[in-house]
């Protein structure tokens, strides 16, 4: 009988659990309370390169006034997609200073690329159509950035 190195058997076990995982959609990430004007959001926090590539797929719903805040690293073009994503959602594209760049409207289970349209370290996805409902367009702030959990 041939026997598996015990790291490869745990690195094995590791990818197949984190291939589980992605067919699970993440909700115990870290939360930040955010604001758009007077408008106030109960944001979960993707920061790492695994987070972020999760980010909100396979949830059927989402509340109204909660998104999802994605952090880099860096500043740089930013791209999303909607692959494996339920909800319709919009991405500000956020720069250092909370200022929105741009914003793009996502259609779910699509691999169309949103992308930034200047160098962003943060992106902040939420419902379709919430940016707009209340008046909130590129130029507009997004406050609490600097509140990270």
């Amino acid at each position: 009988m041939k026997r598996t190195h015990p790291t490869l058997a745990a690195l094995l076990v590791a990818f197949a659990g984190l291939a589980a995982a992605q067919d699970q959609p993440q909700i115990n990430l870290p939360r930040v309370k955010l604001s758009a004007g007077m408008h106030l959001i109960d944001a979960q926090v993707a920061s790492t390169p695994q987070q972020r590539q999760i980010g909100l797929m396979h949830r059927p719903e989402m509340p109204v006034q909660e998104g999802m805040l994605f952090i880099f690293e860096a500043p740089a073009v930013q791209c999303f997609w909607m692959k494996n994503t339920l909800l319709p959602l919009t991405a500000a594209f956020v720069a250092d200073d909370g200022r929105i760049v741009n914003l793009a409207d996502m259609k779910p289970q699509t691999t169309d690329s949103h992308c930034s349209t200047e160098p962003v370290r943060y992106v902040l996805e939420m419902n379709q159509g919430w940016f707009a409902k209340r008046g909130i367009a590129a130029g507009g702030r997004i406050g609490g950035l600097n509140k990270r959990p």
